[in-house]
């Protein structure tokens, strides 16, 4: 296997594979290791909707701020990985349209008005008529909209498998699948314990969602406190003029792919580890889609897919050094963020694995808040 990697990943979904990217543009060894085909846990349940300003005066300030940053890096973040993965990235600049059906959904589009106003952020609030001329689609009891131009989307399944293509271009290795099971300090570094053997590392990143606080951390008997929060999506065949830009009610969000189909999204379900996807959901997405688009109805039922998505109890990501075993870095917890704020993550670790450069952001997402990780 040649000589140890000076850092295991362990995670194969987004976050995990633009952490493994950037190191090893770095020039770091790396090694991911994860029991499923890369972007298979929550990426491929994802809708990929990049848009830190939906409801942004209910989100921590804290929050804002790390979404707000890394959506400033997506340009080069998508260039630079299509660039090294020699593949074009489905990544468009396409806006969000909020909608309200009701006067206290409208009045609430108004004070996020209001507040984006005060960042600087340029965003339109539209009457009944002008929400309609807009997306003309929707419901005639829409009563209003908001439309952010500076929101995005991209295919997240799409992205990942891009991103572990340009890490595996760096030289990074992607191990067959491996089922983790513990992480052990050494006087060199780490240990990772699994099902086809050990590996030795400088240095260990938790990139693994919904199952990080399930992998034993020997001499340590906190857990990441990540928990599974089931998201389901539908995907339908859309007939006639698709919607213009990702579209948000107050039950369901809408996002138009390239290719004429429509993403449905997203269920948040406590249900363990459980990824089925179940009629409940599925029921509830194609009602609630239903009632904004009417056209739905018409619509072709091509599948429904499910992820377990990282939650932690204050909903923010878990990003930094454990205080217990040294070498270990935790990247987990992003809950519905991860695509998000992939970039971001994968810089501030880089930052702080190859440069010793600690991000001021991690005395407010670093694993200390739940005590001795």
């Amino acid at each position: 296997m040649g000589r140890s990697p000076d850092v295991v990943v362990i995670g194969s979904g987004v976050i995990g594979c633009s952490v493994a990217w950037e190191l090893a543009r770095r020039g770091a060894s790396v090694h991911v290791v994860d029991d499923r085909p890369v972007g298979m846990g929550a990426t491929q349940a994802s809708a990929g909707v990049l848009a830190p300003y939906i409801e942004a005066d209910e989100k921590q300030p804290a929050f804002l701020d790390l979404s707000i940053r890394s959506l400033s890096l997506y340009d080069e973040f998508i260039t630079d990985a299509s660039a090294d993965s020699r593949t074009d990235i489905p990544y468009r600049h396409v806006g969000t349209l909020q909608t309200a059906m009701s006067e206290d959904r409208l009045a609430g589009l108004r004070w996020t008005a209001a507040r984006l106003a005060e960042r600087g952020v340029a965003a339109s609030l539209l009457d009944a008529q002008a929400v309609r001329t807009e997306e003309p689609q929707l419901a005639d009891d829409v009563l209003g909209g908001l439309v952010i131009g500076e929101h995005r989307f991209v295919q997240p399944f799409e992205m990942t498998i891009a991103l572990a293509a340009a890490a595996k271009a760096r030289g990074a290795r992607f191990g067959e699948p491996a089922h983790v099971r513990r992480v052990s300090a050494t006087a060199s570094g780490a240990s990772v314990e699994t099902t086809r053997g050990s590996l030795a590392a400088q240095t260990v990143v938790m990139a693994a969602g919904s199952w990080s606080g399930r992998i034993e951390i020997a001499a340590v008997r906190a857990r990441p406190p990540v928990k599974p929060v089931r998201g389901q999506l539908l995907h339908l065949a859309w007939n006639g003029p698709i919607l213009r830009r990702v579209t948000w009610g107050e039950r369901c969000y809408l996002v138009p792919w390239a290719d004429g189909t429509l993403l449905v999204g997203a269920t948040v379900e406590d249900a363990g580890f459980d990824e089925r996807t179940t009629v409940a959901g599925v029921r509830d997405l194609l009602e609630a889609v239903s009632e904004l688009v009417p056209h739905a109805w018409t619509a072709g039922f091509l599948g429904a897919r499910a992820g377990l998505r990282p939650g932690t109890s204050d909903d923010l990501p878990i990003v930094g050094w454990s205080k217990a075993v040294p070498n270990l870095m935790y990247a987990t917890g992003h809950y519905r963020n991860g695509i998000l704020l992939a970039p971001l993550t994968s810089r501030v670790v880089a930052d702080a694995v190859i440069d010793g450069r600690n991000d001021p952001s991690l005395q407010f997402i670093g694993p200390a808040r739940f005590g001795e990780l």
